[in-house]
Parts: C-alpha cells; sequence; structure tokens
C-alpha cells in the first residue's frame, strides 16, 4: 500500500504505523468478541497440593478409569466411567455424622430448576446453573473464581418441555466443556473462563431443539446430544466433537429421516422397516438428552434415547411398529459411532416411556458367571441388567407397580402388553406414567450390599388421544394427546394417589430391601459412600443421609429449599466434603402442589432460592433463616365471564400453561398465578399474546392463541384463585 501524494519513505512509515494500528484495533474487537460474557473473574486461591494433577482440570481418560486412586475428586458426571456415583471416601461415617455442618454455601441467583452435578478437581468445582451459566469456584471456601453466561435468549424457554435447566459439565485437559439452552457446544479456559471456542451443535434451529443434558469425554472426543421430542419436529441424535478443535468427528442419528434420501448410516435402513406413514415430517423423537456413557473395557459409548414425537403412536407411525431406536439402549463404537448392538426397553412406545434415564456400568455375578453389566431404570417401570459385550438382557424387574404390560419376557426380551391400557382404542390411565418409575434424577449403587438407590414416582397418567387430522404446533407440545384429563378422570376408577419414594432396591433378584416415602413426588437423585451411607435432598427441603443397608435416617438438616440435583462428595487436605445444589424445577413444575394436596413443599412455603451447599464434619456455617411466604390469594378482579367461558380457558390452560405454572393454576417454582398483582391482571393480555416479560423466560403466544383464548384463561385463573381465597379465608 502506498500513499499517492507521498514519497515511498514516508508513505512506509505511515503504513507501517497504520498497519499497527489496526492490529491493535482488530485484536481489542476481537477480545470483546470472544470473551463477551466472563461476569466476573476473581484470582485462583494458591493452596499446597501433595497431587501430582497441579494443572487446573487437568482431567483426561486414564484419570477417569482411575479415579479410585484419588477419590478426593469429582471427576466426571458419575464420578468415574462406570457412573454409579459410589464414593470411597469414609470419613463421614455412621459415628461421625452427627458434625455434619453446613461449611459454606453459594448464592446461584436463580429461583428456578438446579439439577447439575458438580465437577471437583484439585479444590476447584464447576457446576452449571440455569439459563446455562457456569461457574468455577473454590471448594473449600465457595468463593467464585469465574462466571460464565453464554447469553441465551430468553425466547429459547418456549422451545424446552420442562424449565430452563442444565444437569452439569465435563472439564478435560485444563477446559471446560458445557451444552447451552440453544443447542451451543462450548469450550473454556478451566483457569481463567475465557471462552476458547463454541460449535452450533443443532441441524435445524428452527426447531424445539435444547441442550439440558451433560456431555461426556473420552480419547479427547465429546460426546453430547439434545433434547426437544415431546415438543415436537425434532430428530434425536448424538454427536461426537475433537476436544481440541471442535471439529465434528461423528454424528448418529436415532430414527431415520425420508427414505426417498440415501440413509446417514447404515444402521437406519433396518430401522425404517420398523416405522410407518409419514414419521420424518414430524421428526419422529428419539433424542439423547441424558444419559451418555463410555466404557473403557469395550471402547464403546452407551445411550440412552428418547420418546417418539408424538408420542400417539397412530399418528406418529400409523399401524404401530416397533420404531427403532426410540426408547433404546444403543452402544456405538467411541471411535466411529457405528452401531455395535441396541436393546429397545419399549418397543411401540407411545407412553413418553423414555430410556433417557442414568446408565450405570458394573461387573456382577449372575447364575454363576462374571458379567460386565450395565443397569438402569427407564421411565417404563423396569429395572434392566444388560450384558455390555453384546446386548443380551440378563435380568427386567418392575421397581415400581406397572399395569401397561405384565411383566418382560427374557426369552425375547420385549415387554408383554396389557392391551387392556392400549389408549390409542379409548383414554386411559397409565401406570407409570409420563413422569415415568424413575427419571432423569440419577441413582447411586452401593456394590458391596448390590443395592441401587433409586428416586421413583408413582404418578399415573390419564391418556386422552387426539383424533382426526394433527398439525404440529411449533414452541408447545405436540404428544398427540390432549391434556386437559379432567372429565374423562371422573369416570375412571382407582386411579393411585401421586407419591414419591427412595427406594433401595436389589437388581438381580427384584426385591425392594427398603423404601422411604416423600411428602411429594419429585425428589433429589443420590450418592453413596463406602461408609454404608446414601444421601438425597428432597422436595421439602431436608437434605437426608440414610443407613444404606436398612433405611434408617442417620441425619437430616433443613435447608429451606428443595432438591432434585445429586450429591457429590470430595476431599481436600484430608477432609471430606458433601455438596448439593439446591434449587426445584423441572418437570416437576407441571404437578405443582398437586392441587393442594402436598402441604410441605419448600418451594411454596419458602420460595426457591437457588443455593449450592458445601458440609463437612464441624462446618462452620449456617443458612439464613427464611421467612414462610405469604400465602394469601389477594382479592381478584371482578369475573365477567360465562361457564363456557372459564371451562375453555380451562382446556386451553392445561394445554399451553400448566406444564410451567402447575395443574389447576397452583404453581411451584414459576409463578403461582393465583397470587399475581393487580397490575399483571390488567397486564395479562399484553404478556401472554405479546411476551411482555419475554426476558424472564416469558414469551409471547400470540401466534397459537388469540385474544378470546386469553381472556378464557385469564377468567378461569380468576374462577380458581376466587373459590381458593374463599376457602383460605374461610379455615
Amino acid at each position: 500500500m502506498k500513499h499517492p501524494s507521498l514519497g515511498r519513505n514516508s508513505a512506509t512509515i505511515i503504513n507501517i504505523f497504520l498497519i499497527i494500528t489496526l492490529i491493535i484495533l482488530i485484536g481489542y474487537k476481537t477480545s470483546q468478541v470472544t470473551n463477551p460474557k466472563i461476569i466476573k473473574e476473581i484470582s485462583v486461591p494458591e493452596r499446597k497440593s501433595n497431587q501430582a494433577h497441579s494443572q487446573i482440570g487437568n482431567i483426561d481418560t486414564n484419570r477417569i478409569i482411575d479415579a479410585d486412586k484419588e477419590p478426593g475428586n469429582w471427576l466426571s458426571h458419575g464420578r468415574n466411567y462406570e457412573e454409579q456415583r459410589y464414593s470411597k471416601l469414609n470419613q463421614i461415617t455412621k459415628e461421625t455424622i452427627k458434625d455434619l455442618e453446613l461449611e459454606w454455601s453459594f448464592d446461584m441467583a436463580s429461583s428456578r430448576g438446579l439439577e447439575a452435578t458438580p465437577i471437583v478437581d484439585n479444590g476447584i468445582m464447576f457446576v452449571t446453573g440455569t439459563w446455562s451459566v457456569i461457574y468455577a469456584i473454590d471448594a473449600r471456601t465457595g468463593k467464585e473464581i469465574w462466571t460464565y453466561d453464554p447469553g441465551v435468549p430468553r425466547s429459547w424457554a418456549r422451545k424446552l418441555c420442562c424449565d430452563v435447566v442444565n444437569r452439569g459439565a465435563a472439564v478435560w485437559k485444563g477446559s471446560v466443556f458445557f451444552g447451552t439452552l440453544d443447542g451451543r457446544l462450548i469450550k473454556l479456559d478451566a483457569k481463567t473462563g475465557e471462552l476458547i471456542w463454541e460449535k452450533d451443535t443443532l441441524i435445524d434451529s428452527e426447531k424445539d431443539y435444547s441442550i439440558s443434558g451433560a456431555p461426556r469425554i473420552a480419547k479427547d472426543k465429546i460426546f453430547i446430544g439434545n433434547g426437544g421430542a415431546d415438543m415436537g419436529g425434532v430428530r434425536g441424535y448424538v454427536s461426537a466433537y475433537d476436544t481440541k478443535t471442535g471439529k465434528l468427528l461423528w454424528r448418529f442419528y436415532t430414527v431415520p429421516g425420508d427414505p426417498s434420501l440415501p440413509f446417514e448410516h447404515e444402521e437406519l435402513k433396518e430401522a425404517a422397516k420398523t416405522w410407518n406413514g409419514k414419521w420424518w415430517t414430524m421428526g419422529g423423537g428419539g433424542t439423547v438428552w441424558n444419559s451418555i456413557v463410555y466404557d473403557p473395557d469395550y471402547n464403546q459409548i452407551y445411550i440412552g434415547t428418547g420418546n417418539g414425537s408424538p408420542w400417539n403412536i397412530e399418528i406418529r407411525s400409523p399401524g404401530g411398529g416397533d420404531n427403532l431406536y426410540l426408547s433404546s439402549i444403543v452402544a456405538l463404537n467411541a471411535d466411529t459411532g457405528k452401531m455395535n448392538w441396541y436393546y429397545q426397553t419399549t418397543p411401540e412406545d407411545k407412553w413418553d416411556f423414555t430410556a433417557t434415564q442414568d446408565i450405570m456400568l458394573a461387573e456382577m455375578n449372575i447364575d454363576g458367571e462374571g458379567k460386565k453389566v450395565l443397569m438402569q431404570a427407564p421411565k417404563n417401570g423396569f429395572f434392566y441388567v444388560i450384558d455390555r459385550e453384546n446386548g443380551k438382557l440378563l435380568r427386567a424387574h418392575n421397581y415400581v407397580p406397572v399395569n401397561w404390560a405384565t411383566h418382560v419376557d427374557l426369552d425375547t426380551g420385549r415387554p408383554v402388553l396389557n392391551e387392556d391400557k392400549d389408549y390409542t382404542k379409548k383414554p386411559e390411565w397409565v401406570l407409570p406414567g409420563s413422569y415415568g418409575g424413575h427419571n432423569w434424577q440419577a441413582m447411586s449403587y452401593d456394590p458391596t450390599l448390590g443395592l441401587v438407590y433409586i428416586p421413583t414416582h408413582e404418578v399415573a397418567a390419564v391418556f386422552v388421544p387426539l383424533k382426526g387430522y394433527y398439525k404440529m404446533k411449533p414452541g408447545t407440545y405436540n404428544t398427540g394427546t390432549d391434556f386437559y384429563v379432567n372429565d374423562v378422570a371422573a369416570t375412571m376408577s382407582d386411579i393411585p394417589p401421586i407419591t414419591g419414594t427412595l427406594k433401595a432396591f436389589n437388581p438381580l433378584t427384584g426385591e425392594t430391601k427398603w423404601s422411604i416415602v416423600h411428602n411429594h413426588f419429585w425428589n433429589g437423585g443420590t450418592l453413596s459412600t463406602s461408609s454404608g451411607i446414601t444421601f438425597q435432598g428432597n422436595s421439602s427441603g431436608k437434605f437426608v443421609a440414610y443407613d444404606s443397608e436398612n433405611g434408617k435416617i442417620l441425619w437430616s438438616k433443613e435447608v429451606q429449599t428443595g432438591m432434585i440435583a445429586p450429591p457429590i462428595t470430595y476431599e481436600i487436605d484430608g477432609e471430606q466434603y458433601i455438596a448439593i445444589l439446591a434449587g426445584d424445577g423441572g418437570a416437576g413444575n407441571s404437578v405443582g402442589d398437586n392441587l393442594g394436596a402436598d402441604k410441605e413443599i419448600a418451594a411454596i412455603l419458602f420460595g426457591n432460592e437457588g443455593r449450592l451447599l458445601s458440609f463437612k464434619i464441624n462446618g462452620k456455617s449456617q443458612l439464613p433463616r427464611l421467612a414462610k411466604k405469604e400465602a394469601k390469594i389477594p382479592e381478584q378482579p371482578i369475573l365477567i365471564a360465562t361457564d363456557e367461558d372459564i371451562l375453555n380457558g380451562e382446556k386451553l390452560y392445561s394445554n399451553y400453561c400448566g406444564a410451567c405454572h402447575g395443574a389447576g393454576a397452583h404453581g411451584k417454582t414459576i409463578v403461582d398465578l393465583r397470587y399475581i398483582t393487580k397490575d399483571k391482571h390488567e397486564l395479562f393480555n399484553n404478556i401472554v399474546l405479546n411476551g411482555l416479560l419475554e426476558e424472564n423466560g416469558m414469551s409471547g403466544f400470540s401466534d397459537l392463541l388469540t385474544i378470546k383464548d386469553t381472556e378464557n384463561i385469564h377468567a378461569y385463573i380468576i374462577d380458581v384463585a376466587t373459590k381458593d381465597r374463599l376457602a383460605q379465608q374461610n379455615k
């Protein structure tokens, strides 16, 4: 470059000056673009350590395989690749646990669901919160080191079935990896929280895809799936990326696409033979939204696949069919993504019976022979023990009451269906319901006792199939069933009450050794230790330690916030800690307070103050005592509506509002609409139709609802609130 009016030397000097200036400006702008979301960065605390792995987050395949050699760290989602959530730390025993007290708490700045499993390496904890925000925390003191907010658009909440949750991160060779609700896979520097790269994992961002699950890593490959099958239009898949570059290495689709086009991989050709109709126009479902487990013995990953989309098989695949690979455990070669084998837990799924629940690996003596097995308690109510080498079914016992099938035939590996409960012919109540006998909440395994500790649900679902022409609707549930079931349910008998239980279950015999019934069905995951203790948080806001052998309560601490996340344990300088995220929410919001039947829900009594808690023997902190929320329903606007308007509003509320705001307008962690203020009543149409509160995650629904629809929903809420207020006054 030469300036036209200057000599060569002058022009050269000016050009050099301009180039240097340009480089500085580009560097400055680049730093703004690549590092825009670091909320806070604090110096990493110096600490004395005799451990060999001093670099922050320097985790690799061998360390996770040999995790028992450093039990003071929690290196992977389920602690190690077996994902048994069993720790050999034993300073906290049945004798010393009486002195277990809070050491520190960290404010998660949220009142929504917290589901993550923290990762701890050499005294640094990495944990995700709502809206896919991630934190690095000093695990000794609870002091924040850095925070990164990926800036998920709040409008994405309409694409989500089950709250703005995230179940955790993965840490690898000095970097932290996590997924975002809007489908990105992000890599950060573990020490500083600075962005290294991010990849859009979605094949179609217009569809209702999301990521809430924790990625897994092995052999410099990061594995990530996605969710969205309840919302509709999505096709499930799992992807493997290079941890260094972010390059896509392989992708396995769990359901076939349009058969008139070439299939992406050979396994889909056979799968397509098990489908009917034009399933690909509706996506098909089968999302890999939670469980992905690496097996170093066979160099394969096991993925749990989700429900069909829509749920109703007569809409999705008229005439039925197994619909591979829905509701299945699929073994893939970790290097290539090629399928080694599969086992389908629920052929012809029509109940939202995902097989995405946690998978754990173990070695067991079965019928006199040593076996390397995987275990899973999927939604359908049966507990499976499967040979990891070949996918052969070894055991299948129901762990909760089941009425959709009589049993699982061990010879065929298939459930024997109860045809009397086929809701595609007429409405039926089914157990387990769509919540499953067990959901994403982690279970743990004590290999010395041979018991699995499962957070179970007994929540029957009334399925009312939609008939006639069916059109998919973006940004809402597309299940092929009606969520307004009150009239039909009133004609049915023997529907059991809703309950939640912690069960100590023998996977080989099917025996329940002991069980604890909770006040509410939606509770936390579990952790078991070699001291014979199993920990669980519950929706009543109590963090409890049980004797793993007999279920006796050894210790309980009221934290006044419900817990659905699993605890972990770690050690610093010879002291054992137990940590857990406290924050109710997730899919449990749709039941609310069970129409007033469940009285001891911490989120309703005290609010839902999200916190990360860490306990140790003789801990020196205390949580501030929370005051009870104001339970008095305010005076409502004058209701001007017909009975028909109110009934129509109830039906619309059930299908569009209840998943977040609770059944019967009885909310839990997201706004209970019976308590909204006068100004919110005045702005109701503007909020619901135009998205006035979109920054809170409440997008507008003008594409699905009319002004008359919104007025009817409003009338229904006012009607419920007025009646409940009168009942309060008459007590």
